[in-house]
Protein backbone atom coordinates (compact mmCIF):
# COMPACT_ATOMS: atom_id res chain seq x y z
CA UNK A 1 0.00 0.00 0.00
CA UNK A 2 0.63 3.68 -0.72
CA UNK A 3 0.45 6.37 2.10
CA UNK A 4 -1.07 10.01 1.27
CA UNK A 5 1.40 13.43 2.00
CA UNK A 6 0.05 15.82 3.72
CA UNK A 7 -1.77 19.02 2.71
CA UNK A 8 -1.60 22.72 4.26
CA UNK A 9 -5.48 21.13 5.34
CA UNK A 10 -4.07 18.65 7.63
CA UNK A 11 -1.89 21.40 8.91
CA UNK A 12 -4.27 23.86 9.57
CA UNK A 13 -6.16 21.47 11.23
CA UNK A 14 -4.09 21.94 14.10
CA UNK A 15 -5.02 25.58 14.66
CA UNK A 16 -8.47 25.11 14.55
CA UNK A 17 -9.87 27.09 17.53
CA UNK A 18 -12.14 25.07 19.96
CA UNK A 19 -11.59 21.35 20.80
CA UNK A 20 -14.72 19.84 19.23
CA UNK A 21 -13.76 21.42 15.81
CA UNK A 22 -10.38 20.79 15.75
CA UNK A 23 -10.65 16.83 16.96
CA UNK A 24 -13.88 16.82 14.28
CA UNK A 25 -11.12 18.12 11.59
CA UNK A 26 -8.25 15.72 13.11
CA UNK A 27 -10.42 12.49 13.18
CA UNK A 28 -11.57 13.42 9.55
CA UNK A 29 -8.53 14.46 8.07
CA UNK A 30 -5.10 13.79 9.93
CA UNK A 31 -5.43 10.34 11.81
CA UNK A 32 -6.95 8.13 8.52
CA UNK A 33 -3.02 9.37 7.25
CA UNK A 34 -1.68 8.72 10.47
CA UNK A 35 -3.15 5.33 10.77
CA UNK A 36 -2.19 4.58 6.98
CA UNK A 37 1.78 5.79 7.86
CA UNK A 38 1.74 3.40 11.00
CA UNK A 39 0.85 0.27 8.97
CA UNK A 40 3.26 0.74 6.53
CA UNK A 41 5.91 1.78 8.24
CA UNK A 42 5.23 -1.31 10.93
CA UNK A 43 7.28 -4.01 8.99
CA UNK A 44 10.34 -1.99 8.33
CA UNK A 45 10.49 -1.02 11.75
CA UNK A 46 10.11 -4.68 13.17
CA UNK A 47 13.00 -5.56 10.68
CA UNK A 48 14.79 -2.67 11.29
CA UNK A 49 15.12 -2.87 15.29
CA UNK A 50 14.31 -6.96 15.30
CA UNK A 51 11.27 -6.67 17.51
CA UNK A 52 7.45 -6.88 16.39
CA UNK A 53 6.60 -3.14 16.60
CA UNK A 54 2.88 -1.69 16.77
CA UNK A 55 1.48 1.56 15.61
CA UNK A 56 -0.33 3.57 18.26
CA UNK A 57 -2.45 6.25 16.85
CA UNK A 58 -3.16 9.28 19.36
CA UNK A 59 -6.81 9.62 20.72
CA UNK A 60 -6.44 12.52 22.42
CA UNK A 61 -9.44 11.04 24.42
CA UNK A 62 -8.34 12.17 27.75
CA UNK A 63 -8.60 16.29 26.68
CA UNK A 64 -12.08 18.40 28.03
CA UNK A 65 -11.53 22.06 27.00
CA UNK A 66 -7.79 22.33 25.46
CA UNK A 67 -7.48 20.78 21.62
CA UNK A 68 -4.30 19.20 21.23
CA UNK A 69 -1.61 21.08 19.69
CA UNK A 70 0.15 18.35 18.22
CA UNK A 71 -1.02 14.96 16.85
CA UNK A 72 0.96 11.61 16.11
CA UNK A 73 1.25 7.96 15.42
CA UNK A 74 4.08 6.27 17.72
CA UNK A 75 5.72 2.55 17.31
CA UNK A 76 6.74 0.41 19.93
CA UNK A 77 7.77 -3.28 21.08
CA UNK A 78 4.34 -3.49 23.07
CA UNK A 79 0.57 -3.79 21.65
CA UNK A 80 -0.90 -2.21 24.91
CA UNK A 81 1.35 1.19 24.36
CA UNK A 82 4.17 3.09 23.63
CA UNK A 83 4.44 5.73 26.63
CA UNK A 84 6.77 3.40 28.74
CA UNK A 85 9.14 2.33 26.00
CA UNK A 86 11.73 3.96 23.82
CA UNK A 87 9.60 4.06 20.76
CA UNK A 88 9.52 6.29 16.95
CA UNK A 89 7.38 8.57 16.75
CA UNK A 90 5.35 10.72 12.96
CA UNK A 91 3.80 13.89 13.76
CA UNK A 92 3.00 17.26 13.04
CA UNK A 93 2.29 20.49 14.89
CA UNK A 94 0.42 23.28 12.65
CA UNK A 95 3.79 24.45 11.87
CA UNK A 96 5.62 21.45 10.82
CA UNK A 97 5.96 17.59 10.83
CA UNK A 98 8.39 15.91 13.38
CA UNK A 99 10.07 12.27 12.71
CA UNK A 100 11.92 11.22 16.18
CA UNK A 101 13.28 8.81 18.26
CA UNK A 102 11.93 9.39 21.65
CA UNK A 103 12.28 8.24 25.45
CA UNK A 104 9.53 10.16 27.20
CA UNK A 105 9.43 10.97 31.35
CA UNK A 106 6.52 7.64 31.89
CA UNK A 107 9.28 5.63 30.87
CA UNK A 108 12.12 4.06 32.92
CA UNK A 109 14.66 3.27 30.13
CA UNK A 110 15.64 7.41 30.17
CA UNK A 111 18.22 6.92 32.89
CA UNK A 112 19.87 3.85 30.23
CA UNK A 113 20.13 6.21 27.87
CA UNK A 114 20.89 9.20 30.20
CA UNK A 115 23.64 7.51 31.09
CA UNK A 116 24.77 6.52 27.76
CA UNK A 117 24.50 10.08 26.77
CA UNK A 118 26.31 11.60 29.59
CA UNK A 119 29.68 9.33 29.36
CA UNK A 120 29.60 9.17 25.56
CA UNK A 121 27.77 12.41 24.10
CA UNK A 122 30.64 12.77 21.59
CA UNK A 123 30.12 9.31 20.26
CA UNK A 124 26.81 9.92 19.95
CA UNK A 125 26.55 13.72 18.41
CA UNK A 126 29.40 12.11 15.52
CA UNK A 127 26.50 9.38 14.85
CA UNK A 128 23.53 11.83 14.50
CA UNK A 129 22.94 14.17 11.08
CA UNK A 130 23.70 17.36 11.71
CA UNK A 131 20.18 18.40 11.07
CA UNK A 132 17.98 16.33 13.27
CA UNK A 133 17.62 18.07 16.51
CA UNK A 134 17.23 17.56 20.42
CA UNK A 135 14.58 18.17 22.87
CA UNK A 136 13.76 17.60 26.08
CA UNK A 137 10.38 18.49 25.81
CA UNK A 138 8.03 16.64 23.95
CA UNK A 139 5.13 19.60 24.59
CA UNK A 140 6.72 22.11 22.71
CA UNK A 141 7.74 22.50 19.31
CA UNK A 142 11.53 22.96 18.43
CA UNK A 143 14.90 21.98 19.92
CA UNK A 144 18.55 22.45 19.19
CA UNK A 145 20.28 21.23 16.05
CA UNK A 146 22.90 18.52 16.81
CA UNK A 147 25.00 20.53 14.24
CA UNK A 148 24.77 23.73 17.50
CA UNK A 149 24.36 21.32 20.24
CA UNK A 150 27.66 20.76 22.20
CA UNK A 151 29.35 17.64 23.90
CA UNK A 152 28.86 19.25 27.16
CA UNK A 153 25.27 20.15 26.76
CA UNK A 154 24.70 16.50 25.35
CA UNK A 155 25.69 14.84 28.50
CA UNK A 156 24.10 17.30 30.53
CA UNK A 157 21.18 16.23 28.77
CA UNK A 158 22.37 12.49 29.78
CA UNK A 159 22.78 13.88 33.69
CA UNK A 160 19.34 15.64 33.78
CA UNK A 161 17.31 12.27 32.28
CA UNK A 162 18.62 10.25 35.32
CA UNK A 163 17.77 12.85 38.08
CA UNK A 164 15.02 14.48 36.82
CA UNK A 165 11.94 12.73 37.45
CA UNK A 166 10.05 14.48 34.73
CA UNK A 167 12.66 14.80 32.07
CA UNK A 168 12.40 13.15 28.46
CA UNK A 169 14.38 13.07 25.22
CA UNK A 170 13.93 13.30 21.70
CA UNK A 171 16.01 13.10 18.74
CA UNK A 172 15.22 13.30 14.82
CA UNK A 173 14.27 15.55 11.78
CA UNK A 174 11.53 18.59 12.11
CA UNK A 175 10.53 19.89 8.35
CA UNK A 176 8.33 23.03 7.82
CA UNK A 177 5.04 22.30 6.47
CA UNK A 178 6.16 23.73 3.16
CA UNK A 179 8.61 21.09 2.90
CA UNK A 180 7.98 19.43 -0.55
CA UNK A 181 8.94 15.73 0.33
CA UNK A 182 5.59 16.26 2.70
CA UNK A 183 3.29 16.38 0.13
CA UNK A 184 4.04 12.81 -1.99
CA UNK A 185 3.36 9.80 0.12
CA UNK A 186 5.84 7.59 -1.54
CA UNK A 187 8.96 10.28 -0.99
CA UNK A 188 6.82 10.61 2.90
CA UNK A 189 7.64 6.72 3.62
CA UNK A 190 11.17 6.88 2.29
CA UNK A 191 12.12 9.80 4.57
CA UNK A 192 10.63 8.37 7.72
CA UNK A 193 12.46 4.99 6.84
CA UNK A 194 15.81 6.70 6.17
CA UNK A 195 15.27 9.14 9.59
CA UNK A 196 14.37 5.88 11.35
CA UNK A 197 17.90 4.38 10.27
CA UNK A 198 19.70 6.54 11.02
CA UNK A 199 17.70 6.97 14.85
CA UNK A 200 18.31 3.37 15.15
CA UNK A 201 21.41 3.48 17.08
CA UNK A 202 20.36 5.89 19.65
CA UNK A 203 17.15 2.98 19.95
CA UNK A 204 19.39 0.25 20.19
CA UNK A 205 21.20 2.30 23.65
CA UNK A 206 18.22 3.03 25.40
CA UNK A 207 18.03 -0.72 26.66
Amino acid sequence: MSIAGFTTQDFDTMAIPGLEPRMESLIANVRPKLEEIGTEIKPFLSALTGDEMFPHVAKHARRTINPPNDTWVAWSSSKRGYKALPHFQVGLFSTHLFIVMAVIYESSNKEIIGRYLEQHASEVKAKVPGEYYWSMDHMTPGGKLNSEITEQELSEMGRKLQKVKKSEILCGLSLPRSSEPLRDGDNLAELIRSTFEALLPLYKISF
